[in-house]
């Protein structure tokens, strides 16, 4: 023992990250206190006089150590927590957002209406530039009878939405594919997936029942930062998020075009194309939907009431040409 005491720790690492320009500096040394000791804070009340080892001490000091550079606390803890479950997040991917619950919110609306329209096959998803993969797997967990792919170019970022699913027990219904967006075989018929070789006749299931051809819905938290202004971000984004998961070219509207171009192929009539935008982003992407055909648009406002969520139908009478 070296004599520290829990609450002598904790204003320790809290005065760290204050002089070191830490926002929510109060905040993340307590998460870090918690995370490294493993106490509640019901406890850290009860017993904060209580004093912790020293390799425990040494151990959250290099953690506010770290935080003090500005890395993000979920990449220390590899924990963030989104629509309530808990996601295993590094620095491949970026960290779940509050904002981002937004969409998942109105996505569960969507596809409640879908839902109400289908008599006896499940619902199929397609989540583009998943990262995480904590959009699709939210969904999946809400919905039980659920399917979901979840695309991205990064193998790294795949490889945590693969853990995240089989973590919060989704992997069943969730597959996850790199492509550059809808580039790759597996959306041109040739196919890449293991599975193929299994494929139902059926245009929507495979033998894990997860791959389709034809979603009810598209969602997409894609890039969207604009190249020039990447470098203005807070540093724990610019310096530490995939700059992949960002860069949305030149106006930050590249991947809306793209998506959009193309989303009416991969959808069954009726089918919701929805996406998370840049706050001032909302005109410019409802734009591209009407421009394509799309019906029931709309611009949705997060808590804080920026704009935040666009979302389109495909036409009821209308199919699908791939």
């Amino acid at each position: 023992m070296n004599g520290e005491t829990l609450t002598g720790l904790l204003k320790k690492g809290q005065n760290i990250l204050a002089q070191a320009g830490i926002e929510e500096a109060g905040l993340d040394a307590w998460l870090l206190l918690e995370y490294t000791t493993g106490k509640s804070r019901a406890y850290y009340f009860a017993h904060g006089e209580e004093c912790v080892t020293e390799s425990v001490s040494d151990r959250y000091l290099e953690l506010i150590g770290r935080r003090a550079e500005h890395i993000p606390q979920q990449h220390l803890t590899h924990q963030a927590f989104f629509m309530g479950y808990e996601f295993y997040v590094d620095e491949n991917v970026l960290v779940p957002r509050q904002d981002t619950e937004t969409l998942v919110e109105s996505a569960l609306e969507c596809m409640k209406t879908a839902k109400s329209e289908e008599s006896e096959k499940g619902l199929h998803i397609l989540d583009m530039c998943t990262g995480s993969g904590c959009i699709l797997i939210s969904l999946l967990k809400e919905i039980p009878s659920a399917y979901g792919t979840g695309v991205d170019l990064s193998e790294k970022a795949l490889e945590v939405a693969g853990k995240n699913a089989r973590t919060l027990e989704v992997d069943s219904r969730a597959e996850f594919i790199k492509s550059n967006l809808f580039s790759a075989g597996y959306f041109t018929g040739s196919g890449i997936t293991s599975t193929e070789s299994n494929r139902k006749d059926t245009e929507h299931k495979n033998s894990n029942g997860n791959h389709s051809t034809a979603y009810d819905m598209i969602i997409s938290n894609p890039p969207y930062i604009p190249t020039a202004e990447i470098e203005e971000l807070m540093d724990e984004v610019r310096l530490h998020d995939p700059r992949m998961a960002l860069d949305g070219m030149e106006d930050g509207l590249y991947f809306y075009r793209a998506i959009t171009k193309q989303a009416k192929n991969y959808l069954v009539p009726g089918g919701w194309l929805i996406y998370e935008i840049g706050c001032s982003q909302g005109e410019d992407v409802a734009g591209l939907l009407q421009k394509e055909g799309f019906e029931n648009i709309e611009i949705r406002q997060d808590l804080a009431g920026l704009d935040r969520v666009v979302l389109g139908r495909k036409n009821l009478q209308e199919e699908k040409h791939v």
